[in-house]
């Protein structure tokens, strides 16, 4: 919900909106909001403040990441990707992942289950 009490969802249906808006940093901390929680996927948006970082977890799922603001460091295996705005990067099912915030930056994760 935001301040208004309208979920992300009611915000964005049929409505044109910038991703950049629908989400802000808070210092020290990862923002995270859903804009679609449904039994087939999730739509996620996160901002993350410099220096933070979800650690090493894996998903039974395919997991999408648009980065769409700053950069970050997205490992996925044993493998390190320094993504930045306007990259796409697929962490597969199954595989651990992480992402940490080298700098401000804002993503998009799209979870499809199958």
């Amino acid at each position: 919900m935001d301040e208004q009490g309208n979920t992300m969802l009611e915000s964005c249906t049929g409505k044109e909106q910038t991703l950049t808006s629908l989400i802000g940093y808070q210092q020290d901390s990862i923002v995270s909001k859903a804009v679609i929680d449904k039994k087939a996927g999730t739509i996620t948006l996160f901002a993350f403040d410099k220096g933070q970082a979800l650690s090493k977890h894996q998903a039974p799922y395919d997991a999408t990441v648009f980065v769409f603001e700053g950069q970050a460091i997205i490992t996925v295996g044993d493998k390190k990707h320094i993504v930045s705005a306007g990259q796409i990067i697929i962490m597969p099912a199954n595989i651990p992942h992480s992402v940490k915030a080298d700098e401000r930056f804002k993503m998009l994760l799209v979870m499809i289950r199958s």
